[in-house]
């Protein structure tokens, strides 16, 4: 035996001597402490973790060094002592001028890249004068018709030196040629524009439900944009594919990581099928996942995502550069875990999962307000959110080091934990066909109901406590600083858009659509053709229509 083994040993018998002999009397006094304890995704948590029995042995394998792969310790060998994550706080309401206000004060105030939100009508293809629209015109999200709309929105903002985030999936087309449209008209060229468009469409069929077309031509939409982009714009991220929505939806923090990764490989899968390298697009893939409540467990879920991407892209697509074996990613802080009772409480909810981020290694982040469960919120809480951000990386000193939690026994424990049961998850979509097989058969959509349904018992149960909804509960006062959107936003939004087509040359407008029509039923590359359509100002509308008139809708598999 060895002297490794040895002191290994030594741990091991002078544990279960404490576990026998001093833990379970203590806890033998106090019945609370009996009780099964567990994160917030359900997973046993022992009283005390001590070293693995393999922890030195596979250290390479497993941890490794910042910068290297797995990655596991974060994709840069300096991650935050070089710079801070990207800021970004997720903006976007009522008219592109009232967005681009908020959008140039959030920059005045330290905010380091643009996030912009859409709303309903924008998200699945809809003008704002459409019958479907009614409603919904800049609610949730700004309403951005045609490219004039895009002008406004990024008026006097140097698209050469701001990042922007675009949460669009079905139509990311579309918000992509704008954008595209809108640099060259401020003069930078297409391959000095950097930003990241989410375009993730397989979590919209089980997750979220902003889909338009069947799961067969939005890839084929998808895999263009990855190889336009490959060529075209080489800093631009050309997916972000999104747990965010899988966890909102209910989902455990590893069918997260599973479910997320699975869809990876799905996109991966279907850009190789089309004839891309896998060298050539996988630097420009990047993530998108959430930041829950559990902060230790949230640090482990990214470090396994990170390790198990690295995986999959080296053994599984024989990806050979390190950027293409990289799981970069974005995060938001949970909205599902927001209460509309106690608002302020919910300040205290986002700085943890702001650490959780941080600690996790995050690329760029942003924070939700404290009100945002009740309306889109205002100004000021805006800025409390992103003061948030910046007293963690100023002020918190979980930046100084990488990876400042690596080692904590409890940490990898749940990193290793989290990585076995997302390849469980892997293992099974592929054994169902992949991932859209996985999805048309309603398996995915049926674990993340089982997992939110037990958690929502256990809150009826008051078996988990959420301060100020099951426990410590007050009479609540009322909310006069809500944010809410005029009803005339849309009627202004119609007027705008009725004026563009009057001035516009609606014959070269017809010519180009048909243009597009012809290339959608062929198989060339639909982003040049989508690009001609918006730099004549044609609608989100008339484009989307003209592709629904090839692809037609796709039709939601009803899970019971």
């Amino acid at each position: 035996m060895n002297e490794t083994d040895e002191l290994r040993k030594k741990i091991q018998t002078a544990f279960k001597n404490w576990e026998e002999n001093i833990y379970k009397k203590t806890i033998s006094l106090t019945p609370e402490q009996q009780k099964e304890f567990t994160t917030q995704s359900f997973t046993p948590v022992k009283p005390l973790y001590i070293p693995s029995e393999n922890e030195l042995e596979n250290y390479n394998e497993k941890l490794g060094f910042p910068g290297q792969y797995p990655f596991t310790r974060g994709v840069q060998p300096s991650m935050y002592r070089g710079r801070f994550w990207t800021m970004r706080q997720y903006a976007g309401f009522g008219t592109a001028k009232e967005s681009n206000e908020r959008y140039r004060y959030l920059l005045s105030q330290g905010q380091s890249g643009l996030s912009v939100a859409f709303d309903l009508p924008t998200q699945i293809g809809y003008d704002s004068d459409d019958p479907m629209a009614l409603g919904e015109v800049g609610k949730v999200g700004v309403a951005i018709d045609t490219l004039a709309d895009m002008e406004i929105l990024f008026d006097k903002i140097p698209l050469n030196k701001v990042s922007t985030s675009m949460t669009i999936n079905a139509p990311a087309s579309v918000l992509l040629a704008m954008y595209i449209a809108v640099a060259e008209r401020q003069g930078v060229a297409r391959n000095k524009i950097s930003g990241t468009i989410q375009n993730d469409i397989l979590k919209e069929y089980f997750a979220r439900g902003t889909y338009i077309f069947p799961p067969k031509h939005s890839m084929r939409l998808i895999t263009n944009i990855f190889e336009f982009c490959s060529k075209e714009i080489p800093k631009w991220n050309t997916i972000s594919i999104s747990g965010y929505h899988i966890r909102e939806a209910g989902s455990t923090a590893a069918q997260e990581v599973g479910f997320t990764l699975a869809d990876g490989i799905a996109y991966v899968e279907a850009a190789i099928k089309a004839g891309l390298d896998v060298d050539d697009f996988a630097g420009q893939l990047s993530f998108f996942f959430n930041a829950h409540n559990d902060l230790l467990e949230e640090v482990a879920k990214y470090r396994a995502a990170r390790r198990l991407w690295a995986k999959i892209m080296k053994d599984r697509f024989g990806a050979k550069k390190d950027k293409s074996q990289m799981l970069r990613f974005h995060t938001q802080t949970a909205g599902s875990t927001l209460t509309a009772q106690q608002v302020d409480n919910n300040i205290v909810r986002v700085t943890t999962q702001t650490l959780a981020a941080v600690l996790g290694g995050t690329q760029s982040l942003h924070t939700n307000s404290r009100d945002e469960a009740l309306a889109l919120p205002n100004q000021e809480s805006v800025k409390i959110a992103l003061r948030t951000q910046q007293i963690v990386a100023h002020e918190s000193g979980v930046t100084n080091t990488v990876d400042p939690l690596a080692g904590s026994y409890y940490v990898e424990s749940l990193t290793d934990q989290i990585e076995k049961d997302a390849e469980e998850y892997i293992s099974k979509i592929d054994a169902l066909g992949g991932m859209i097989s996985a999805i048309e058969e309603g398996y995915v959509q049926t674990e993340i109901q089982k997992s939110a349904y037990r958690f929502n018992q256990e809150l009826e149960h008051n078996e988990r406590i959420v301060v100020g909804v099951n426990k410590y509960q007050e009479l609540e006062e009322n909310h006069t600083e809500l944010l809410k959107i005029n009803e005339k936003v849309q009627r202004d939004q119609i007027d705008s858009l009725t004026k563009i087509r009057s001035q516009r040359n609606n014959t070269i407008v017809k010519e180009k659509l048909a243009a597009l029509k012809t290339a959608a039923q062929s198989d060339t590359n639909l982003m040049p053709f989508i690009l001609d359509t918006v730099k004549v100002y044609a609608s989100i509308g008339e484009i989307c229509n003209t592709m629904r008139d090839v692809f037609g809708e796709y039709k939601e598999h009803v899970v019971i």
